[in-house]
């Protein structure tokens, strides 16, 4: 409806887009869009979508229908509002009148029109003959974006030479930051403001989108241009300062490189006190000793895998199959059994983590991992040993289950008995770090099942307003 809007606020009225229900000559009509204006207030109290004005009730919209002419509709009386001043427009498609559009605004007898409004009001007469002629809305527009401009921003109005002819307040005050005084009777790049969509819209006849950086500054400009039959009569112009905006940007880019940087530093860290300690582990001569600092160099290294990740991301979440992968290498590199190999399969997935969640997790499953290769597929096995790792997610809950097919624990097992340092810092990080739920049991036939049960994440406030 971004096409719809312009028309509403260069108008100071609420728009009906009413759709005639059948060909006769006087149609009931449904109301199926309704705009209001951000440059005055709303005649209507409640949204007019799906409200309907049975036949004779508006004859002007049968006479616009008929005629295919702009039809100025005077005054009208209508429930709730008392007085409306309506102008109804025929909307063509193919050749034919599809529907009308209505402008309704309640008149304020006590008050004239300044030079802003009757600008505004022909602005919109002539868009409004484009719209009977089958012109507007343009088969082709500029890609609008959240920072487009808008009336309010900042309006121009260009003849065919691309003169501006006027200038609204808030235009100016825009074009004087970037030391622009006098535009009125002058071309933009005439006044100093170097820019192409003017021209560009002229030559191809539908609207363009432009930034433009100038004096240190930034302007946003579209271009619309306003056409008579195929002949371009002239433009309107939007303008809004960015400069914030875009500093703003750059503000963020530093930030996210300064983020990714530090990332990498700690991953380089971590690396780096796991080199140190592997050296020191190989002058142990207690085989406990030994063990305990391998655990702290596959901890350090699992830490180390999540700040690579998060170096190669711009943002503070990442999603976790990112980090499976080197996670797997990492504990087949370090954990074997003799003449086999341990299959590992990943399925499903999970949203986004957080660094420090993702961290945590990371290390649980590490954990889980090592205690399945080192005490579940010990001996003699039936069959070619198999880790599958399961991602899964509801409304509420994140769910991550890990099933082997090893000897499995004891049917009586219980988590909460066991004095295991692994199993004792997978415990600990799930229920509080993670404020999770953790089962450890044994399968139908064998093995072992770890079923982790983690809170979702809120989504993002981006997402959430969607």
């Amino acid at each position: 409806m971004r096409v719809w809007d312009l028309l509403a606020d260069i108008s100071f009225a609420d728009l009906l887009l009413c759709v005639p229900e059948n060909e006769e000559v006087t149609a009931t009509y449904t109301v199926v869009g309704h705009v209001r204006p951000t440059t005055s207030r709303s005649i209507y109290r409640s949204e007019m979508e799906g409200h309907r004005f049975v036949s004779g009730e508006r004859l002007f919209f049968d006479l616009a229908r008929e005629t295919g002419q702009v039809i100025d509709g005077g005054l009208i009386l209508q429930v709730p509002v008392e007085r409306i001043r309506t102008l109804s427009v025929p909307v063509v498609f193919e050749d034919k009148v599809i529907a009308v559009l209505a402008r309704d605004f309640s008149p304020d007898e006590e008050r004239m029109a300044g030079d802003l409004e009757m600008t505004y009001f022909f602005l919109f007469r002539r868009i409004a003959r484009m719209i009977a002629e089958g012109s507007y809305p343009f088969p082709i527009t500029a890609s609008d974006t959240e920072i487009s401009p808008r009336v309010s921003d900042g309006l121009l109005m260009v003849d065919e030479q691309e003169y501006v002819r006027f200038a609204s307040p808030n235009s100016v005050s825009v074009l004087s930051r970037f030391g622009i005084r006098q535009v009125e009777g002058q071309k933009l790049e005439s006044a100093g403001m170097p820019e192409s969509a003017i021209g560009l819209a002229f030559s191809s006849q539908v609207p363009q989108l432009e930034e433009v950086h100038h004096n240190g500054k930034t302007v946003i400009i579209k271009c619309l241009p306003i056409l008579e039959g195929e002949k371009v009569t002239g433009g309107l112009v939007l303008v809004r300062d960015i400069s914030e905006l875009r500093r703003r940007d750059r503000l963020l880019l530093s930030k996210d490189a300064t983020i990714a940087e530090i990332h990498h530093r700690v991953k380089n860290n971590l690396q780096t006190i796991s080199s140190l300690l592997r050296l020191q582990g190989r002058r142990v001569v207690s085989d406990e000793a030994s063990r305990a600092i391998e655990e702290s160099v596959r901890r350090i290294r699992s830490i180390a895998i999540v700040h690579e990740i998060l170096s190669q991301e711009p943002s503070n979440d990442v999603g976790f199959e990112d980090i499976m992968q080197p996670l797997v290498r990492l504990v087949s590199e370090n954990f074997t059994i003799p003449d086999q190999q341990v299959a590992f399969e990943i399925t499903g997935e999970i949203g986004p983590l957080s660094s420090s969640e993702a961290t945590t997790l990371a290390v649980v499953l590490n954990e889980l991992m090592q205690n399945a290769i080192e005490h579940g597929f010990g001996g003699s096995l039936e069959q070619a040993p198999v880790l599958i790792i399961q991602f899964e997610e509801d409304s509420k809950d994140l769910l991550v289950t890990l099933v082997d097919n090893g000897i499995g624990v004891s049917a009586d097992f219980s988590l909460e008995q066991e004095s295991g340092l692994g199993l004792t810092i997978v415990r600990n990080l799930v229920e509080i770090d993670l404020q999770g739920t953790i089962q450890v049991f044994r399968g139908e036939t064998r093995g072992t099942v770890v079923q982790i049960r983690l809170p979702k994440p809120p989504e993002p406030d981006s997402l959430r307003n969607f």
